[in-house]
């Protein structure tokens, strides 16, 4: 177990956090201190969730640990999401649910201030005030009730609560979990918002019969077993089909990503990114009465990632160099999610920060990843230390923790 040091945090709960489920790990948070556990991998193989479970076991029983909280993700379906519910029972403990992206995020904030060891143990962690955070990765519930993975938050100053103040379009999983399994489901919904039934049947034929593509093209039109996502990973997994880098299988985790990224080359300049502006009303329970409720109705702006542009921008130039495109692909969703953040500082004067945490398993992304290193106006998270907490899923438990201590109001020293 690492440990990390927040002596500024006065919180007197015990609190475990159980991470997500593709690269499982746990933390616990106990007198000041944050016990952070190694990657056990994917806990939907039966051996390593033994592992996990065991070296939980056993940690909280050597060291005489009853937590009074438990967090775990949003999803209901996680193997650590039913043992927190079991724990929580156990233990008598408050079970609560941290959302996906927001745990990502927080997991990597204190990466901005690091009076630290090389050995980034035992150390006094500090957090920032405020900053904007991305996330990018597969597949996270929002709370929304949609899939996320390309989100954008604003943290605000000194409570860092935070705001999605915008993410990628929402496309639909054509089956839902199904569309990750054939990345070919993705790009018959995308295609469906420009192109017509034949011309997409051009596109997808190798991978449906007639028949097939049909009975696709049906579910999508009736909206049947169909869900919204904004994933980054399900954008990039059409974008490998289209230019012919992987079939219409997924025999290992985030090949069709895998797949793009392995070859790309330069990209073209001649693509800018689309954004689209929303109005959103935002409620808080603290002037004027509605239903019986004190409720204050204020107005934000959400700015989305327009991908269906991208895409028209791929068919049309599908004559050109396809490793070119699939950077030109991957360029576009960092240009895109700096402009979100670009207009968001615009058009909010007084939010003056441009700090921008990265996180989630594509945060990792070479050309991603090296488009916001490159912006030297704006100072950038990056946990190049080589015992740094994890972007990917291996970091959420640590995210978790820091979400609940900054986020319950527990005392804390200026």
């Amino acid at each position: 177990m690492r440990t990390f040091n927040f002596p500024n945090i006065k919180h007197k709960k015990t609190i475990l956090a159980l991470g997500a489920e593709s690269a499982g790990n746990f933390s616990v948070f106990q007198n000041e201190i944050i016990y952070f556990s190694q990657n056990f991998n994917d806990l939907l193989d039966e051996e390593n969730f033994k592992n996990y479970k065991k070296e939980l076991r056993d940690f909280l029983q050597n060291n005489n640990i009853k937590p009074n909280i438990i967090l775990t993700d949003l999803h209901p379906d996680f193997k650590t999401t039913q043992l927190g519910i079991e724990l929580s029972k156990k233990y008598k403990a408050k079970h609560i649910q941290i959302q996906h992206h927001l745990a990502h995020i927080y997991s990597q904030i204190s990466n901005f201030q690091f009076p630290i060891s090389k050995q980034f143990s035992n150390s006094n962690v500090q957090i920032p005030n405020l900053f904007y955070g991305i996330a990018l990765d597969g597949t996270g519930y929002g709370t929304d009730g949609k899939i996320w993975g390309g989100e954008v938050f604003y943290l605000q100053p000194y409570n860092l609560q935070p705001i999605r103040i915008g993410h990628i379009e929402n496309q639909i999983m054509i089956g839902r979990e199904l569309a990750i399994r054939e990345p070919a489901r993705m790009l018959i919904s995308v295609l469906d918002k420009f192109s017509n039934k034949k011309e997409i049947y051009n596109f997808i034929k190798k991978h449906y019969s007639r028949n097939e593509f049909e009975l696709l093209h049906n579910q999508l039109r009736q909206n049947f077993n169909c869900i919204e996502t904004s994933s980054c990973g399900r954008v990039f997994d059409a974008v490998s089909v289209l230019l012919g880098f992987c079939g219409n299988e997924r025999s290992f985790k985030h090949k069709a990503s895998h797949l793009l990224k392995k070859n790309s080359t330069t990209p073209y300049k001649d693509l800018k990114p689309k954004i689209i502006v929303k109005k959103q009303a935002v409620r808080s329970k603290k002037q004027k009465i509605f239903n019986n409720q004190y409720i204050i109705v204020n107005e934000y702006t959400k700015y989305i990632l327009n991908t269906t542009h991208l895409f028209k921008y791929l068919i049309k130039n599908l004559h050109k160099n396809k490793k070119r495109l699939a950077a030109t692909a991957q360029l576009y969703i960092a240009q895109g999610l700096k402009k979100i953040i670009e207009k968001h500082i615009e058009h909010n004067i007084k939010h003056k920060t441009k700090d921008v945490v990265l996180s989630g398993g594509l945060s990792k992304n070479k050309i991603i990843l090296n488009y916001f290193k490159n912006k030297k106006s704006e100072k950038f998270s990056d946990n190049k230390l080589q015992n740094a907490i994890p972007r990917d899923d291996a970091g959420i438990s640590f995210g978790q923790i820091i979400y609940y201590l900054k986020n319950s109001n527990p005392k804390t020293s200026k």
